[in-house]
Formats: structure tokens, C-alpha cells, sequence
């Protein structure tokens, strides 16, 4: 097994895992300032996610946080975006791709970090029978300390765009676009961002397997580092949602944007 990338899958992916950005947007970078080609280092990429998302998706749908309707209306978008990004990866230029991808995860680092508080309070009214999603709706209720929030999702269109634009990402860099969808559900689509953390998490690895099929028809995935990333992601991303789990929204979301500003500034350093 090559240890220095079970190692690294696996601190990447507890930390992708707490703020539902999927490790592999660290990973790579990581692979690649250590000596791994960016074309090795994509589908390495997409094999972290895929393992951290089975991880994480069990204690996530047993906590009421994942919201099915909400994560496969938008996941028909990201997975059509990863196929074109896979097919087109070839074509990209690494300094361009990179410097975007600076910018947007610093853009949503920013805008994160700005807002204060909880959008969604909790409602007396409701129960822990109310936790969970809303059949038919885009919308739900989760359990927050002792109370239960609802939310209802926004601006579905213009999620749906960024969804697409995170699975092209992901097939372009191998980075997952977890830092686009969290963001994108949080702070755009207005659900919260526990739910959004979750429900990224739980949908990425469908993003990823869709990936995963394009660059193994194209001969590029090694089977042994992708055992080593596949163990080590299994391992970090069951340790990252039982964090996560402990934490408050607010905490999350501080997480959340540090980490994506802490990534832009390594895709720059990169370009």
C-alpha cells in the first residue's frame, strides 16, 4: 500500500467531510505538490470522494440531515456537468483551471464568512417526529441541540447552474466540486448548511462514480493507489462526520469558508 497517499486521503477527507466539500479539493493539490502528475492525480481525486461519501452517508441519513429531493434534482446537473468535464479534462489548460478554481473558492470563502448567525431558527411548534425531509417538496426539518428547524430551498435555478458548473469542475480537476455545491446550497439556495453539508456529502460520490467511468475508459486509473486513497478516505471521512455531528451551524460554516480560502490560496500558489 502507498502510505504517504492513504495518509493523505485520509486527513483530506475527514476534513472534506466536515464541511461537505469532499476531500479530493485538497487532495490534489496535495498529490500534485508532492510529485503526481495532474492527469494521475484527478482520478485519485474522484476515487477519494466516491469512498467518503459511502462513509459519511450512513450516520448522515440515520441523523434526518440528508435531503434526498433536494440532492438528486440537483445531481442530475452535476453528473452531466462531471461526464463533459471528464471527456474534456485533455483539453483544459492547468494554470487556467487552477486560477479559476481559486476564484470561485475564494469568492464563496468570502461570502460564507460574512454572514453571522443562523438563517433558519428553530420552530416550537415542531418535534423530533417532524425531523427529516418533506415528501414532494424541496424542503424539511432537522434537529439542532434541543430544537427542530425547517427550511425550504430557494432559488432552485440558479443552484442548479452552479451544480453543473461544480460537476464540470469535477471532471476537469478531480476536485469533486463539493466547495461549489455546499456554498451553492447554503448560501444561495438558502438550506442550511448542516443540511447542505450533508447532503453534498451524501451526493458527490454519485458525481464522482460518473467521473470514475469516463477516466477508466480512457485507461487512466492505477488500481493499487486507488485501493490506498479508497482505505484511508474510508477511515477520515468516519472520523470527519462524527465531528461534524458535534458541531454548531455557525462552527461549521467559519469551517467551511477558512477551508476554501485556505484552498484558493494553494490553487494559486499552484498556477
Amino acid at each position: 500500500m502507498n502510505w504517504t497517499e492513504f495518509a493523505f486521503a485520509a486527513v483530506t477527507s475527514a476534513v472534506g467531510a466536515i464541511g461537505g466539500l469532499g476531500g479530493a479539493v485538497l487532495l490534489v493539490p496535495m498529490l500534485v505538490l508532492t510529485g503526481t502528475t495532474a492527469r494521475a492525480a484527478a482520478p485519485l481525486g474522484l476515487v477519494s470522494v466516491a469512498a467518503g461519501s459511502s462513509a459519511a452517508g450512513a450516520r448522515q441519513l440515520n441523523d434526518g440531515l440528508v435531503n434526498h429531493r433536494i440532492g438528486i434534482s440537483t445531481e442530475l446537473f452535476a453528473s452531466a456537468g462531471v461526464v463533459t468535464g471528464a471527456i474534456a479534462s485533455g483539453l483544459a489548460s492547468d494554470r487556467v483551471l487552477k486560477l479559476v478554481l481559486a476564484g470561485v473558492a475564494f469568492a464563496a470563502g468570502v461570502l460564507g464568512a460574512r454572514r453571522k448567525g443562523i438563517r433558519n431558527l428553530p420552530d416550537p411548534s415542531l418535534t423530533s417526529a417532524d425531523v427529516g425531509e418533506h415528501i414532494g417538496a424541496l424542503s424539511g426539518a432537522y434537529q439542532l441541540d434541543d430544537g427542530v428547524v425547517p427550511y425550504s430551498a430557494k432559488r432552485f435555478r440558479v443552484g442548479a447552474a452552479l451544480f453543473g458548473l461544480s460537476g464540470l469542475i469535477a471532471g476537469l480537476a478531480g476536485a469533486s466540486g463539493g466547495f461549489v455545491k455546499t456554498p451553492a446550497s447554503s448560501e444561495v439556495m438558502h438550506v442550511p448548511v448542516r443540511v447542505a453539508a450533508a447532503t453534498t456529502t451524501f451526493t458527490i460520490g454519485v458525481t464522482s462514480a460518473a467521473g470514475l467511468i469516463v477516466f477508466a475508459l480512457q485507461g487512466r486509473l492505477d488500481l493499487r493507489e486507488c485501493a490506498a486513497v479508497c482505505a484511508g478516505s474510508v477511515i477520515g471521512a468516519t472520523v470527519g462526520v462524527a465531528v461534524q455531528a458535534r458541531l454548531a451551524p455557525p462552527q461549521v460554516r467559519r469551517f467551511l469558508s477558512a477551508a476554501l480560502v485556505v484552498i484558493a490560496i494553494v490553487l494559486v500558489v499552484r498556477a
